[in-house]
């Protein structure tokens, strides 16, 4: 007798609070490309014009991780009965793909400026990337709050930081050929803001890779919950445990239990779901509860 059981739903409010904070970094930031495309081009820095295009690259990242973030507060259809919540995977994975193509870029041009030197106005270059600076930390803020929990929010977070050491990168090299006159330098801080940016987007690709790919998330501790499973109260054996992510903020669950004697209590259920919460951050549960018969064994007992 097989006995499915569902965790009640919470609707969170939170994606919806972060619809200020998408709005204005867009509009900050896209204000701000336009204003350094032009000044790049005054002040002859590649490193300036590196950069707007990065900055650009992120616009359009911050507007998918936006619309992925809408997407999750739409209620079910009949078609899509989990909702839209995975396209904030496919936002995140699209995030990754454009920060690395973006520095792809940006390493070429800072290889190019290395062997055709030109005259760069540092003053410019300096006023222009300290307000970059302001523009990319502060908008980068609005996102730290939900950067631990949710991989979406990380990438627009990681995104407007990764601008801010960006333009840290620039003002500093702006500083050092204003004092010793050698333009070089410019592109050299091009090249290694790249190894800075590369960095933190392996590990967002890595776990975006994941989660389409139905992976455990890094964060869930498998073994802990196949054991926490496994003892309790009249479970005998456990298998078909599957853990993977609805979103990059919710996780599933489905498992069979074999417990030949006395099945699960709707205050089993509830316990087992709270606990399940709290202790590992799992959100949706769904139980099959099989006595293990030999007559009518689980065809999964096999498989899984």
């Amino acid at each position: 007798m097989s006995h499915p059981h569902n965790h009640t739903h919470h609707h969170h409010h939170e994606p919806q609070s972060f619809n200020y904070a998408f709005a204005i970094a867009v509009v900050m930031n896209l204000g701000f490309t336009l204003f350094e495309i032009v000044y790049a081009f005054l002040a002859n820095s590649m490193g300036l014009l590196a950069d707007a295009v990065h900055n650009f690259g992120d616009v359009f990242g911050l507007l998918l991780a936006w619309g992925a973030n809408w997407l999750l507060t739409l209620p079910a259809r009949k078609r899509y009965s989990y909702g839209f919540k995975r396209t904030t995977i496919l936002a995140s994975l699209a995030n990754a793909i454009i920060l690395t193509t973006t520095s792809a870029l940006i390493a070429y041009e800072a290889l190019q400026k290395l062997f055709a030197m030109k005259i760069v106005n540092e003053h410019i270059v300096i006023i222009v990337a300290l307000l970059g600076i302001a523009i990319n930390g502060g908008t980068a803020l609005l996102f730290r709050r939900g950067a631990h929990d949710d991989l979406n929010i990380q990438g627009a977070f990681l995104h407007l930081m990764g601008d801010a050491l960006i333009a840290i990168g620039v003002v500093f090299s702006g500083l050092l050929i204003l004092l010793t006159k050698h333009y070089w330098i410019d592109p050299l801080v091009g090249l290694l803001i790249v190894g800075i940016i590369l960095w933190g987007t392996w590990g967002l690709l890595r776990d975006s890779v994941r989660l389409i790919l139905d992976a455990v998330p890094r964060h869930i501790d498998y073994q802990g919950v196949e054991f926490y499973l496994k003892q309790l109260p009249h479970v005998e054996a456990v298998h078909d445990l599957h853990i993977w992510g609805l979103s990059t903020k919710e996780i599933a669950l489905t498992a069979h239990l074999i417990m030949p004697k006395i099945p699960l209590s709707d205050a089993d259920y509830r316990n087992i779901n709270k606990i399940l919460k709290e202790k590992f951050r799992i959100d949706h549960v769904t139980l099959q509860v099989e006595t293990g018969s030999d007559e009518h064994p689980c065809l999964r007992t096999e498989t899984c």
